[in-house]
């Protein structure tokens, strides 16, 4: 179980934060805005949500984390009358561009969680991008807990 302090949260932010930008240093991948909403009493899924932009063609093609049995890419969007959620295998970055996941679109689920997701705690969550010449890269991110009903920053 991860349960940092806001203190130790930030920094620990801070130090991912660092980490990210070191990738996109050498060639490619940014983070940022990272977040999870918190859980409520039996809830088993969580959504998480961030921007990914990269400085050349680069797809995210999986996640995976400490927290939940798995980590799936969907998408939400109109059919119909009907929002409809489904999973995709990847998720395109263009190069130059910023791709958001947030509540309503793309996002991620974390799918049987282990514990439940207070807000305050950590989730580390570990990227898979595949670039443009099919190398993957890994990041690794901490994704701030938020609120339930918590809304992306703008």
């Amino acid at each position: 179980m991860i349960a940092l302090g806001p203190g130790t949260m930030r920094k620990t932010v801070v130090a991912a934060t660092m980490f990210a930008a070191a990738g996109a240093a050498q060639g490619q991948i940014d983070v940022s805005a990272a977040w999870v909403r918190a859980t409520v009493h039996g809830q088993t899924a969580a959504g998480a949500y961030m921007r990914v932009s990269s400085s050349r063609l680069a797809s995210l093609v999986g996640a995976e984390t400490p927290v939940a049995a798995s980590v799936e890419l969907h998408e939400m969007k109109m059919d119909g009358n009907v929002m409809r959620m489904r999973a995709v295998a990847s998720l395109e970055i263009p190069p130059g561009k910023t791709v958001t996941l947030s509540p309503g679109g793309y996002h991620m689920m974390l799918l049987g969680l282990k514990r439940p997701l207070n807000k305050g705690d950590s989730v580390p969550i570990r990227l898979k991008v595949e670039l443009g010449d099919k190398s993957i890269r890994t990041i690794q991110i901490i994704a701030e807990v938020r609120d339930p009903t918590a809304m992306p920053d703008h």
